[in-house]
């Protein structure tokens, strides 16, 4: 048996890095763990914390190649993060300027969520849990 435990970090490589730390950390409200330059990769590494817990990375590299990040695209769909209300999540998010889509039911669980992007269009969701 493998002995997976639980999802340890999702890594996230930005094309702006600035842009990205401010929306992870200001608008996201996730919270610097550390923060490191690497000078031999031109990188930085920015470890964030979910809720108390380590659990993204961002990433930046100089000319990180482009792909698809569509919902629906191949490979990973979305990052999603768990609210308690979705409409108070909404409404911060508009604060900062930040589109979402129309609030979607969970056909299977009755809970509600919603989707938008990170500012390199990375699909991310919010879903309640209440």
């Amino acid at each position: 048996m493998l002995g997976l435990k639980r999802i340890h970090h999702v890594a996230i490589i930005c094309s702006d890095y600035e842009r990205s730390k401010q929306f992870y950390v200001e608008i996201m409200g996730l919270t610097v763990v550390q923060e490191i330059y690497r000078a031999e990769r031109q990188s930085y590494k920015l470890d964030l914390a979910v809720a108390g817990q380590y659990q993204i990375e961002l990433f930046s590299f100089p000319d990180p190649a482009a792909r698809p990040s569509r919902p629906e695209a191949a490979g990973l769909r979305h990052l999603a993060f768990t609210v308690e209300d979705i409409e108070a999540s909404i409404s911060h998010l508009s604060r900062w300027g930040v589109a979402t889509e129309d609030i979607r039911v969970d056909e299977y669980t009755g809970r509600r969520f919603t989707f938008f992007a990170d500012p390199d269009g990375l699909p991310l969701e919010l879903y309640e849990e209440r």
